[in-house]
């Protein structure tokens, strides 16, 4: 066994959530959400934000954002908060968010994961985190296997996401590892549409996406059990 493999499961983590402006937040989610579209938005990100920090092998979690609202609701959550000084699109936005956490915490590996997992489940979490940290880069992809929920690099490996569009397919042409794990459908499980919302609720979401969802029309009965 490599030595790597040997430290794999006691590695750390800084991960790093993007989350946009609410007012362009969410907005394949416009008919349904309807005036919940922005309240919605900032739920997911903070059950996501929420769950991520009671991951036992992440040490911070580091959000990228210039709004405030959101910035003030996961700050108080206990993430660390910063501008998106590239202001350059997502990967820049991420690269940024990485290059202050690595600041915060060298010995860390680095995560970038979607602010769109409300049902995220810290043990499942910290199984892929596990599993990544075997190799120097590693991804998930999302439920529809066309993107990408999280984007993983150990100390030492420049950190290169690839998110947006067909996320997977370009890192695996990079030679991203791969990470298809049992047992962790809700790391994969994000957030863009009514369909995903609602097989989002059938895992059983965190608590703030519940409350919202419960006023959206046609998905109030979607819930049966909450994430945690």
């Amino acid at each position: 066994m490599s030595t790597a493999a040997q430290g794999a499961p006691s590695l750390r983590w800084s991960l790093v959530v993007p989350v946009k402006v609410l007012a362009r937040a969410k907005t394949r989610m416009s008919a349904a959400a309807g005036p919940h579209r922005a309240a919605l938005a900032l739920a997911v990100a903070a059950d996501t934000v929420a769950a991520a920090l009671r991951c036992p092998l992440v040490d911070d979690v580091t959000v990228v954002t210039d709004d405030p609202l959101p910035a003030a609701e996961l700050a108080a959550l206990g993430a660390r908060v910063v501008p998106d000084e590239p202001d350059a699109g997502l990967n820049p936005a991420l690269a940024h968010g990485a290059r202050r956490a690595r600041e915060a915490a060298p010995a860390a590996g680095v995560g970038a994961l979607s602010a769109d997992l409300p049902a995220l489940r810290p043990a499942e979490l910290a199984t892929v985190l596990a599993a990544a940290a075997a190799v120097p880069e590693a991804f998930v992809p999302d439920a529809a296997a066309v993107g990408t929920t999280l984007y993983t690099a150990r100390p030492g490996t420049v950190f290169a996401p690839a998110f947006g569009g067909a996320s997977r397919a370009a890192h695996r042409a990079r030679g991203v590892r791969e990470l298809l794990l049992d047992g962790t459908d809700s790391v994969r499980r994000d957030v863009d549409t009514p369909a995903d919302l609602r097989a989002a609720l059938v895992l059983g979401t965190g608590p703030r996406t519940a409350a919202v969802a419960a006023l959206l029309p046609g998905l109030a009965g979607d819930a049966p059990r909450p994430a945690r």
